[in-house]
């Protein structure tokens, strides 16, 4: 369900300018519009739709529009033109009232710099928006302290900001941007500022938030690889205008253009791709079948190994075709046949984290869900195939080959 919904998006700053609307209908482009009209267009036209509890990132280069485009979306910056839907309503048409309103409960921001008032301790910078909404002040503060607790900083309330780091400070702007529950968080550049390792410690947490809040969250960031890591949606922006939208899978292996090849050209897919993108249909067997019935299967289809699971598709082990073949001769059964220790990962893990377990086993390895049920195998092939850029190659047709020749 789209809870932001945008139709053709449209800033322009510089006198009267409605005049570049028509040149935008036209196709001119940002510098033609500014050489003509002194014009310049901040936002060009953009379509998109959020959807509820969706991590929708909004990236691009200094002067791409993002941080313009994110502004108009609670209008600090008003549109030129275009239609904004806040679930099906039209912010547009907002009253001053109903936008005070909207902003109050409904949206929320996260800035680059912290905006922290020194002399105020962090329950008081958290508690600011809700006291200028005149919550009453037992209420507020324990919306705050809810709030602080979810961002880790419960026992930190009563310092101020010059008592903590880079980190706990935008925890603390963090917190004040949750503290109203908004339905929509808006974060601008919200870690560009920290150092990297914060940086990477804060997108962890505002994943792990997100996990238990299911916040939609809208982040613009210039970082391509914050943006692969966190978004479940990527608006890619130049000039102002929307260049493509997708995954990052999408993003990565489907560039709509040049431009977006360029950007993403020096991104190691290993740490961003997962077991999921990758991983291919595994050929399966129960274990009352047997090991005749195993190897016939093994030959119908082409492959030299089978997954043994039980009716629910939970995973038991593997039986190879040298396994089922002894198990012929000694007459036991499959079960008796079966490897029970073999490589497994999760749908999420990264590539980069198979490597080594990949180079440790002569079998696949099995991807499984946190119940233990089998979702799919990842081959060698298909992991060289991802990792080279080929979206279309990633499957062989025969995930449970044996890889060892």
């Amino acid at each position: 369900m789209a809870i932001i919904e945008a139709k053709k998006l449209t800033k322009v700053f510089g006198n009267d300018p409605k005049r570049a609307i028509p040149l935008l209908g036209k196709g001119w482009s940002k510098e033609k519009i500014f050489a003509e009209t002194k014009l310049t267009v901040g936002v060009n036209q953009a379509d998109f739709t959020i959807e509820q509890g969706q991590i929708f990132v909004i990236m691009g280069l200094s002067g791409s529009g993002k941080s313009t485009l994110v502004r108009l979306l609670n209008r600090l910056i008003e549109p030129t033109e275009g239609e904004l839907l806040f679930e099906g309503q039209d912010v547009r048409k907002m009253t001053s009232e109903q936008l005070r309103e909207f902003r109050r409960k409904n949206i929320g921001m996260v800035f680059q710099k912290f905006a922290l008032f020194p002399h105020r301790t962090v329950i008081k910078n958290v508690e600011y928006g809700l006291e200028v909404q005149g919550i009453d002040k037992k209420t507020r503060k324990e919306m705050a302290m809810r709030s602080l607790e979810l961002v880790g900083l419960k026992g930190w309330e009563n310092s101020y900001p010059d008592q903590l780091s880079g980190g706990m400070q935008q925890r603390v702007g963090l917190a004040r941007g949750l503290a109203s529950d908004p339905d929509i968080l808006l974060m601008d550049e919200a870690f560009s500022a920290l150092d990297p390792l914060i940086r990477k410690d804060m997108q962890d947490e505002l994943l792990e938030l997100q996990s238990k809040m299911k916040k939609t969250i809208v982040f613009i960031t210039h970082d391509l690889d914050e943006a692969l890591r966190i978004g479940d949606r990527i608006a890619l922006m130049k000039d102002g205008r929307i260049v493509q939208i997708g995954t990052p899978e999408d993003i990565l292996m489907q560039p709509a253009n040049e431009y977006v090849e360029r950007f993403v050209e020096d991104v190691d897919l290993s740490k961003v791709l997962t077991a999921a993108h990758v991983m291919d249909k595994a050929e399966t067997i129960t274990p009352d079948r047997g090991p005749r019935v195993a190897l016939q299967f093994m030959r119908d289809r082409g492959v030299s190994s089978l997954y043994v699971v039980d009716k629910a598709m939970t995973l038991l082990g593997i039986v190879t075709a040298e396994d089922a073949s002894n198990a012929v001769k000694e007459n036991r059964k499959l079960d008796e046949a079966m490897q029970r220790e073999l490589p497994c990962v999760a749908p999420e893990a990264l590539l980069h984290e198979l490597f080594e377990l990949m180079g440790n086993s002569r079998l696949p390895v099995a991807v499984t869900d946190g119940s233990g049920r089998l979702k799919g195998v990842v081959i060698k092939g298909a992991v060289l195939a991802a990792l080279a850029g080929n979206a279309n190659s990633l499957s062989d047709g025969g995930g449970t080959r044996n890889e060892s020749a």
